[in-house]
C-alpha cells in the first residue's frame, strides 16, 4: 500500500526535531513567545560616509549590532511589521431578515 502524504505542509522549517520550540523574551514587553512567531529584527550602527570610512581605521571602530525579537503585538504596534488588510476593512451591506 502506498504511504499517502498529509495535506497539508508544516508551517515552520527551523526545527530540526518535533516538538515545542524554544521561547525568547520579546525585547519591548519582555513576553515569553516561541522563536517561530517572533519578528526578528537587527539594531546596529553602521557608518555610511563614504569619507569617514577612509579616514577612520574600521577595525578600531567598534560597529556592534544585536538581535532584538519582537512579539506579534509589539511588531504591530511599533510599525515593524503591517496590519492585515483584506476582508476585515470591507463594507458588507446589512443582512436582511427572512422574516
Amino acid at each position: 500500500m502506498p504511504v499517502s502524504k498529509a495535506p497539508y505542509k508544516r508551517g515552520h522549517k527551523s526545527t530540526a526535531a518535533r516538538g515545542s520550540q524554544s521561547s525568547v523574551s520579546c525585547s519591548f514587553c519582555g513576553a515569553m513567545t516561541p522563536r517561530h512567531k517572533c519578528i526578528i529584527q537587527h539594531r546596529g550602527f553602521r557608518i555610511t560616509d563614504p569619507g569617514l570610512k577612509r579616514e577612520l581605521d574600521l577595525q578600531s571602530v567598534s560597529t556592534r549590532s544585536e538581535k532584538q525579537y519582537a512579539c506579534p503585538r509589539c511588531a504591530r504596534s511599533r510599525g515593524i511589521v503591517e496590519h492585515k488588510t483584506g476582508q476585515q476593512n470591507v463594507k458588507r451591506p446589512p443582512r436582511r431578515s427572512v422574516f
